[in-house]
């Protein structure tokens, strides 16, 4: 048996190549969208990928099965549960609970895994030269490393209204049959620790059915259902706005991107005609060059591993935008916003120098400085971080407005008093500095060193 984890770190997402050595035939589970990975893998290993399947219908990423499906002529198998509201509304093999994909020496049974989603599924893997009891579970948003996936996706990012709770009691169910499953079979699932998918996931990749139902929070309420549902439900992180567009598109027929597309560098000319023209400007330098300079009007995403996640929270899939960005980062950023989308590039510019413009700056603080601003009256201090990392601790008197929430909550910030902004340790605040800046706040101030630093001044770990 072949098998290969690939491993997105910029969506802390996991996807597999499975294959059967002895037939040269493969398996892709959960394929990212730029799927010249897994061309490679399989050219690389002398295997055909023959098989395509998904464990749901993804929120978090746009999902490359069908990408993948046109270039190799795959057959797709989808879950084909849920009820009608919930099935895939493009040509699939359907897939039901119990249900055998057979690939050469290599079987995956079929596990209904509803919670997370209605349609959910996850694939109970066995090499039958080597034995006749399984080896993997694939188990998508089902049961992570030390976590479980949230029910509460469907309602906070898709508007599905009372689906929360539905989900939370199919989670206790479905859990039962993970726990019953051998103790030694491994797990993959579809997320690791930095997805949104959960609130405490893991930073190693894979575990075992034993090791989660001792350490894994999820298999420690016994029959206690409520109990379960109330921690599974609270305190989960606020998901990115993009998750019901993907949600969307993932379900439904969209155009395909079978290769990593190149954009053009924007002569001065091209970039300032845009730019009058009011198009959106991505700078995607770190938070320390663009605070020294930056284009009036533009946001700071950096380029970074947050990159694209940031990129859903603040721009439409109708809006085409510009990148500032170095030539040799132009495909890696690519490909980031390709995997959730966001495919309406218009160019990019390397220099915000070579523009001879006025740049802004940012009015950065030290934290010896942003404590004179404590509890002074013409003083607002607004915490940009989510909320339950501001419940758990945060400055006194400071408000909270969630960076991925604050173009639409713009009215929360004083135009009269002096803002002062931080996150925990930066970026989030240098995105929060540049959405203000960019919507006419004058007065305004980070503290980047944020709670992090304010915290290991106060002698505190967290």
């Amino acid at each position: 048996m072949f098998f290969q984890h690939v491993y997105d770190k910029s969506l802390a997402q996991g996807s597999y190549v499975i294959g059967c050595q002895a037939t040269g035939e493969a398996i892709v589970i959960d394929a990212q969208r730029d799927i010249d990975v897994y061309l490679d893998i399989a050219q690389q290993n002398g295997l055909r990928i023959t098989h395509i399947t998904e464990t749901h219908i993804h929120a978090d990423f746009l999902c490359g099965s069908r990408e993948l499906a046109a270039v190799t002529g795959a057959t797709m198998y989808l879950s084909d549960e849920g009820g009608e509201d919930w099935q895939y509304q493009f040509p699939h093999k359907g897939l039901k609970d119990g249900d055998i994909i057979r690939m050469g020496n290599l079987t995956l049974e079929v596990m209904h895994t509803p919670g997370h989603t209605p349609e959910s599924i996850s694939f109970l893997l066995t090499d039958h030269p080597a034995a006749d009891k399984p080896v993997m579970v694939f188990t998508g948003d089902f049961v992570f490393v030390g976590d479980i996936g949230r029910p509460d996706l469907l309602e906070k990012a898709a508007g599905l209204i009372g689906t929360k709770e539905a989900g939370a009691k199919q989670m206790f169910q479905s859990l039962k049959k993970f726990a019953v499953l051998p103790e030694y079979v491994q797990v993959w699932s579809a997320h690791g620790a930095g997805s949104a998918c959960g609130k405490a996931l893991g930073a190693v990749h894979s575990s075992t059915v034993g090791y989660e139902k001792i350490r894994n929070w999820a298999f420690q309420y016994g029959s206690d259902e409520k109990g379960f549902t109330d921690y599974l439900l609270a305190d989960q992180p606020e998901p990115p706005k993009y998750f019901a567009m993907m949600k969307h598109l993932n379900k439904v027929n969209r155009t395909l991107l079978i290769e990593v597309p190149k954009h053009p560098k924007l002569s001065k000319a091209q970039f300032m005609s845009a730019y009058e023209k009011g198009i959106k400007i991505i700078d995607t330098r770190n938070k320390v060059d663009f605070s020294k300079g930056f284009i009036p009007r533009s946001l700071n995403i950096q380029g970074n591993n947050s990159f694209s996640t940031w990129c859903g929270w603040m721009l439409n899939y109708q809006e085409q935008f510009i990148l500032v960005a170095d030539d040799s980062q132009m495909e890696d950023l690519t490909r980031k916003l390709m995997r959730i989308g966001l495919d309406n590039i218009y160019g990019y510019i390397s220099d915000v120098h070579d523009l001879d413009m006025k740049l802004q700056t940012a009015d950065v603080i030290s934290l010896e400085e942003f404590k004179t601003y404590i509890g002074q009256e013409n003083v607002q201090i607004i915490d940009v971080r989510g909320a339950s990392e501001y419940e758990a601790i945060h400055v006194e008197g400071a408000d909270n407005v969630f960076v991925g929430t604050l173009p639409d909550n713009l009215d929360k910030i004083s135009k009269d008093k002096q803002v002062v902004i931080h996150c925990q340790a930066g970026d989030r605040s240098t995105i929060a500095y540049s959405i203000l800046a960019k919507n006419g706040f004058e007065n305004i101030k980070n503290f980047s060193g944020g709670m992090k630093e304010w915290l290991a001044a106060n002698g505190k770990n967290n």
